[in-house]
């Protein structure tokens, strides 16, 4: 299965389950992606129970896009760090958004 350092897996997002090829190496990190997401989805279905499923993925990928304009704006930590450079936890979370875009595209193609 493993082609040119590529390998094939299997995440479910929403209870739908969505085939990606990625990386060697990145496996770990987008299963915690998905983890994240999925949890992120269980929260706003616990909030909003009159919503269906794409709703709550909508509002999950909305909640990412504006935590990852903030880290990109240095917002996270109010303005007084707008000048400094990125605290890990921006970094980490601005990681975890571009690789969540990057599974989003892939799912999307």
């Amino acid at each position: 299965m493993e082609e040119n350092g590529m390998m094939n897996i299997t995440v479910l997002i929403a209870g739908r389950p969505y085939p990606l090829k990625i990386k060697d190496g990145e496996e770990e990190t987008i299963r915690k992606i998905v983890k994240d997401v999925n949890e992120k989805i269980n929260q706003f279905q616990l909030t909003y129970n009159k919503k269906d499923k794409q709703d709550c993925l909508s509002m999950a990928l909305l909640t990412y896009a504006v935590d990852l304009n903030k880290a990109q704006n240095g917002e996270l930590n109010g303005p007084e760090t707008s000048n400094e450079q990125p605290q890990p936890d921006n970094k980490d979370l601005s990681d975890k958004i571009h690789q969540l875009d990057g599974l989003l595209d892939r799912l999307l193609i």
